[in-house]
Parts: structure tokens; sequence; C-alpha cells
């Protein structure tokens, strides 16, 4: 009975650690979505202004152009008063506007289509952020249910295996709901290589009509195109489960981790100490998404000049501090706490641990202590 037990033990906080995950994971594909938000605002009214720039430049070229070719018109009808270079400068000019008239208005439509596609996004990824703050609301109550309520669902529940099954339902409709999200985060940059499949369009469309300058500039803004849509790929994957935490543990995991943000901040040291054992799996994977929620706040709030890591396992307790000398935490942000950092005070509380963080007002940087009291049955032998 003591084993049973103890498997039961086990269903229910490998449940309540599976429902936090996906918790964090939602505030995350919130937050990102918010700032993707922003950003196609912004490109939408940059582009707004020059879909009007360029209906005014077509306009002008239309006109100029119906000119030049009423004029040439003229020229041929009177053909013997003209010399041949006037005739030859003539039909030039009505070339030369016609052609100036077509790239302008293949661009117009162009980014016309861009527009239309941005306005169609900002909608989707409204009624993304509107789920996903829905989403949030339920699993709030999952979790609290888990957390308070279950054991009377256990005294309802007395049969083992009924208790089991009900577990593992509960994960599997989790890990169903996770793949859901994760195919949403998927129309990001499936956009991105549309919008590459465009542009590349346009390239070729300007190079043949012979307007080198802005093919060649049309190229580079592909190449920049390309490299965010791989960096954001690339991104995606990594932070829905580094393959690297269960192959090789906890410390080469955050290495990695710290080598893949050296071109967006080149300052992270890491330092540690630990034994020859590995923790178990819920522990790796909740000290890894502590120290990489730190790192990013640091990175991204803080605008830290310098970011130490350090880690300490022992045979009894894990103990993780992240120290920056940024600008802090600001006094509404400690109170009201953001989505960040309640999901890290949530995690640590589920692991029975102890979260601090300590914010100096003059700016002089912040410190995360972790502690987290680790159980000798969880740990392996590397």
């Amino acid at each position: 009975m003591k084993s049973t037990d103890h498997t039961l033990d086990y269903i229910i906080d490998e449940m309540i650690d599976t429902v936090k995950n996906s918790k964090d994971e939602v505030f995350e594909i919130a937050e990102e979505s918010r700032k993707e938000y922003e950003t196609l605002e912004q490109e939408l009214a940059v582009l707004k202004e020059d879909v009007a720039t360029v209906i005014a430049e077509g306009d002008i070229l239309e006109k100029k152009s119906n000119l030049s070719r009423k004029k040439l018109s003229e020229v041929s009808k009177n053909f013997k008063k003209h010399s041949e270079d006037k005739v030859k400068e003539v039909y030039d000019q009505a070339h030369q506007l016609q052609t100036k008239l077509v790239v302008t208005r293949d661009k117009e439509k162009a980014l016309r289509l861009r527009r239309d596609e941005i306005e169609l996004r900002l909608k989707t990824i409204e009624q993304m952020v509107e789920r996903a703050e829905g989403l949030v609301g339920k699993i709030s109550i999952v979790l609290n249910y888990l957390n308070e309520d279950f054991k009377e669902v256990s005294e309802l529940i007395s049969d083992a295996h009924e208790k089991q099954e009900f577990g593992l339902k509960i994960i599997e409709a989790q890990e169903e709901e996770r793949s859901r999200l994760s195919r949403e985060m998927h129309d990001g940059p499936a956009q991105m290589l549309a919008n590459i499949m465009l542009r590349s369009e346009i390239v070729d469309r300007t190079y043949k009509k012979g307007d080198v300058d802005s093919a060649v500039q049309e190229m580079r803004n592909v190449r920049v195109m390309i490299r965010d849509s791989l960096y954001e790929v690339r991104r995606i994957i990594y932070d829905l489960r580094p393959m690297a935490l269960d192959d090789l543990g906890l410390i080469p995991t955050i290495k990695k981790y710290i080598s893949t943000l050296e071109d967006q901040h080149p300052n992270i040291r890491f330092k540690y100490q630990s034994t020859n054992e590995r923790l178990h799996s819920h522990y790796e994977v909740a000290l890894f998404r502590l120290i990489q929620e730190s790192i990013q706040n640091a990175i991204k709030h803080a605008e830290a000049g310098l970011i130490l890591v350090e880690l300490d396992i022992s045979c009894e307790k894990v103990v993780a501090t992240i120290t920056d000398n940024g600008k802090g935490i600001e006094q509404s942000e400690k109170k009201d706490k953001s989505f960040g950092i309640i999901g890290m005070h949530e995690r640590v509380e589920i692991l029975g641990g102890d979260l601090k963080i300590n914010s100096s007002e003059e700016g002089t940087g912040t410190r995360v202590s972790i502690t987290i009291p680790v159980e000798q049955e969880n740990t392996t032998a590397n």
C-alpha cells in the first residue's frame, strides 16, 4: 500500500508540474504575441505611409506618361518636321516614364498586399491573446483544484488504478493543449516565410524590368528576413524543450543556452559546483526555466551590462543565484509582479523551495536567489 501511495503522489506531482509548465508557456505565448502585435502595428503604420507615397508617385508618373505619349503621338504625326534625334528623345522619354509607372504600380500592389496581410495577422493575434488569457484562467482553476482539493478527490477515488487513469488523462489533456499552442506558434515563422516569398517575387519582377538598384535593395531585405525567420524558428524549438536537458543534464544545457545568447548579450558568466549526480527530470526542468527566466529579465528589462549565474548542487539542496548590474526592478513591478515573476514564484513553491528577488532602488542591480531542497531518492548517478 505504501508503494501505491508513493506512485500516486508521484503522479500527482507530475500532473501539477505539467499543468504549471503549460501555464508558463501560455504566459510566454501571450507576451510574445503582444510584442509581435506591437511590432506589426508599427510596420502597418509605416506601410500605410508608404502606400500613400507610392500612390502619389504613381499618379504623378501617370500624368507625365500621358503627356509624354501625347507628345509622341504629335511627333509621329509630323514626323518630317522633326529630326531623328528629336523623335528618338521623345520616344525614349515616353518609354522610361511608362516603365517607371509599371514598376511603381507593381510596388503599390505588393505594399497593399502586405498591408492586408498584416491587418489580418493583427486580428488573428488579438484573438490568440484573448484565448490565451482565457486559458490562463482555466489553468489557474485546475492548479487550485490540484493543490487544494485533490485530497477530497483522492478519498472519492478509492481504487488506485482509477486514480492513475484519472491522473494520466489530465496529463494527456495538457499535452494535447501544449501541442495545439505549439502549432499556433508556427504561424509566426510561416507568415514570415510567406512574406519572403512575396518579396522574392518582387525582386524577380524588378530585376526583369531593369531596375537593378531596387532589386539589390530588395535582396538585402530578403536576407534580413531569412535571418530573422531562422532565429525565430530556432528560438521556438529551443524554448519548447531543450533536448540537451534530457541527454546531458542541467549544467551542460545552461552552458549551451548561454552560448546561444552571445550575440544578444556577450557578458554572461556561469560558475557552478556540483556532485557527480543527476537531478530528477522535474528538478532539472524547473531549475533551467527559473534560470532562463532570470537571465531574460536581466537582458530585456534590467538592461544589464554583466550577468553572473552561480549554481551549487549538493545532495541536500540546489542553490541558484543570478546577479546583474542593471537598472533593477521598479517598485510597481515588485508589487504587481509580472507574468514571469509570478510563474517563478509558483514553480519554486511547487518544489517546496524559496525564491528571493532583491533589487536596489538606486538602480545598481538585481539579485535572484533560488533554493530548492532535493530528496536523496530524486538523484541519479551520471
